[in-house]
């Protein structure tokens, strides 16, 4: 076995050992580029063995996981769900008489989140429900996407064809002074919106969860599971469910499947399920 291979066998195992996201044989290109990275995020220029050397003893983990986990994501992506979300699951739960409690758990930078509470507010506005309470819980392992979700900041440029009608950004969105380092305006998520997401750092793999068994009435696990194996999604799958609420909803994603947990669900298609019970 080459050096090279046994490196990234060992980056392999490291990224599974603490966060159960699995690297096929095709990412090696991938790897390599995210090596050369964590050389710059540490401001090391010696030899990358020695970097795993202290990264396997325990040492710069968190940017070890920064520097390897994906981030890739965009406000409205595949926005049926969120349609869903405004137009059939917010109405009735408006009328309940608690709090509507919300999970996103793949955070990001922030897209994701800010697209729920962009499409809470909506709701709340076209059906008068402005006194509901609703709470969004983001979390990612990255601590650094969390850091951007938390300031809310982003390129207008990159993101202006993301958003749907119903939702148009500068109702939302402060427009902030030009970027010094582009053409291009920036765009920052208002107060109110902000009011409705707490981030925070989680891994999905951790064996148990710091939030109480039924106590979500939406859960988000889009296009995360995909880096997880089967096994491991199962795992996953089975704490989210604990959390939701009997007849909550679950989004996945479009290449996502709760097959071995069919017994438990509803599907109404598009990737949306209910919890029985």
């Amino acid at each position: 076995m080459d050096t090279d291979t046994s490196r990234f066998n060992l980056i392999r195992d490291i990224l599974y050992k603490h966060t159960g996201i699995k690297l096929d044989d095709k990412k090696d290109i991938m790897i390599a580029n995210r090596l050369e990275k964590l050389k710059r995020v540490l401001h090391y220029n010696g030899n990358i063995d020695t970097i795993l050397e202290e990264v396997s003893n325990g040492n710069y983990l968190e940017e070890f996981i920064n520097t390897f986990t994906t981030n890739k994501t965009h406000f409205f992506r595949e926005c049926f769900h969120f349609e869903d979300l405004k137009n059939r699951v917010l109405p009735p739960l408006f009328n309940i008489g608690r709090e509507i409690s919300i999970y996103c758990s793949a955070s990001s930078t922030g897209e994701e989140p800010y697209s729920i509470a962009i499409s809470v507010l909506a709701a709340k506005e076209e059906h008068n429900a402005k006194n509901t309470r609703v709470r969004i819980l983001a979390t990612d392992i990255d601590t650094n996407v969390l850091t951007t979700a938390r300031e809310g900041i982003y390129r207008f440029n990159t993101h202006k064809h993301d958003f749907p009608e119903w939702a148009q950004p500068s109702k939302y969105f402060k427009r902030r002074v030009q970027d010094s380092n582009s053409n291009e305006f920036l765009i920052k998520a208002k107060d109110e919106l902000k009011a409705l997401i707490t981030f925070k750092q989680m891994n999905l793999m951790s064996p148990s969860y710091p939030m109480k068994p039924n106590s979500f009435d939406v859960i988000f696990c889009r296009n995360v599971l995909i880096y997880f194996s089967p096994q491991d999604q199962n795992k996953i799958l089975k704490k989210l469910f604990n959390l939701l609420r009997p007849g909550g909803t679950l989004y996945l994603g479009h290449s996502e499947n709760p097959l071995d947990l069919s017994s438990m669900v509803e599907r109404l298609g598009s990737n949306i399920f209910t919890k029985k019970g």
